[in-house]
């Protein structure tokens, strides 16, 4: 009985040593140490800034045809009080 307990001791304990040394290399890691981690990275920012320039054009054409629209109002009053 003591001999296992000892010995699930030892386990544990090893275990648990083991577990911070490993959790610690893993978030430590900066993105530079993988090359498969930074190409990943750099092409997800791409697609983000592809996704946001294209939101942005998209709102800019929404605004210039709001623009054009206002516009076209605005001569229609000033043709109808003439």
């Amino acid at each position: 009985m003591k001999r296992t307990a000892a010995w699930l001791l030892v386990i544990f304990v090893s275990l648990a040593w083991s577990m911070p040394a490993l959790a610690a290399h893993r978030e430590n890691r900066s993105i530079g140490e993988n090359g498969r981690e930074a190409r990943r990275a750099q092409k997800q920012y791409q697609k983000y800034s592809k996704r946001q320039a294209k939101r942005q054009r998209k709102a800019m054409k929404r605004y210039q045809k709001a623009q054009r629209q206002a516009a076209k109002r605005q001569q229609r009053q000033y043709q109808a009080h003439r």
